[in-house]
């Protein structure tokens, strides 16, 4: 295994960082020359039609999240040492990819029904395994709680947060560069959290790598899309990250953006389906990235940009909150 040569680089070198190192530039390498190699076999994008500039997304490669998930899947298995929870975490982000990208290759987009089972059984999966090799135990790092909560209430909140996150994240992805920005940001904080699990941290240092390769390609203006299969399989990520802190409710202040970008859009959509208020938000465009794009005119850059400073600014005031 590579991370075994790895370990003999760092002990022969001197240089405690050197293992890391070495694979954080190998990965980001490697994925460069995966999307250059493989991208002309994605499916084309045929244009969003609700969403605001949709019709500049035509033509474009979409469903790159194929091509980096899978990626970070095999760059863990070598430089990452296995165990049967991580084998499980993979094997379940995989799968949420693969239900995307299906889905963004299919003539016929998929119903919600379909996805909605898809990510139960994802969701269900991750919180499970969560708890069989872990606890129920969770922390609120600034207020100074910890609790062991009912094994079954446990698996179900886990699970929420789970959906909760495929699909805010899935929302969020609209904007050049805007998604995977902001989910670099939100695995850099999270790792932050993981104390002394060094496994761990050493998966985030690969997707970051993997995200860090895409964003080359897909800052604007872009020449391919992440798609489903990348933006449901990051969202499984976030979730599981925040589950491994020990405190799931960092989630919120360290993923607002994409809580505030893609969660309104689905609060929005809810209270008009199932509580008949048409006029809910009627003045604002969802998610919100279309919403300040088409209503206050801030180019795509002016999103990307302003929503990563407001993320880190959440994400400081968090951290200096909870020291």
């Amino acid at each position: 295994m590579l991370y075994d040569l790895l370990e003999k680089l760092g002990q022969s070198t001197g240089i405690k960082g050197m293992p890391l190192f070495a694979m954080f530039v190998f990965s980001l390498l490697l994925v460069s020359l995966s999307f250059k190699l493989f991208t002309r076999v994605l499916p084309k994008d045929q244009g969003r039609e609700f969403a605001v500039n949709g019709s500049l997304s035509q033509g474009k490669a979409r469903g790159a999240g194929l091509i980096f998930i899978t990626c970070f899947v095999l760059l863990t298995s070598l430089f990452v040492p296995l165990n049967l929870e991580l084998v499980i975490y993979l094997v379940l982000i995989y799968g949420a990819m693969l239900s995307g990208y299906l889905d963004d290759a299919s003539d016929v987009p998929w119903g919600n029904l379909k996805k909605g089972l898809i990510d139960l059984v994802v969701s269900g999966g991750i919180a499970g395994t969560y708890y069989y090799f872990n606890s129920s135990a969770i922390s609120v790092a600034f207020l100074g709680w910890k609790v062991e909560l009912n094994p079954v209430l446990f698996v179900i909140l886990a699970a929420a947060l789970v959906w909760g996150s495929i699909n805010v994240t899935n929302c969020a992805d609209g904007v050049d560069g805007l998604c995977a920005s902001l989910c670099m940001l939100s695995i850099y904080m999270l790792s932050k959290l993981l104390g002394s699990q060094t496994t761990m941290m050493s998966v985030c240092l690969i997707m970051l790598a993997c995200l860090g390769a895409y964003l080359w390609y897909n800052c604007s203006p872009s020449s391919i899309l992440m798609g489903d299969a990348g933006s449901r399989a990051l969202g499984v990520f976030l979730a599981l990250l925040a589950l491994k802190t020990g405190s799931p409710f960092a989630y919120l202040p360290i993923c607002a953006m994409l809580i505030i970008d893609g969660g309104l859009g689905l609060i929005k959509v809810s209270f008009i389906r199932f509580l008949k208020l048409k006029g809910f938000m009627k003045n604002i465009r969802t998610p919100i990235h279309d919403h300040v794009r088409k209503n206050k005119g801030w180019s795509d850059t002016q999103v990307v940009i302003r929503f990563l400073i407001v993320q880190l600014v959440i994400g400081i005031c968090y951290f200096l909150m909870s020291v």
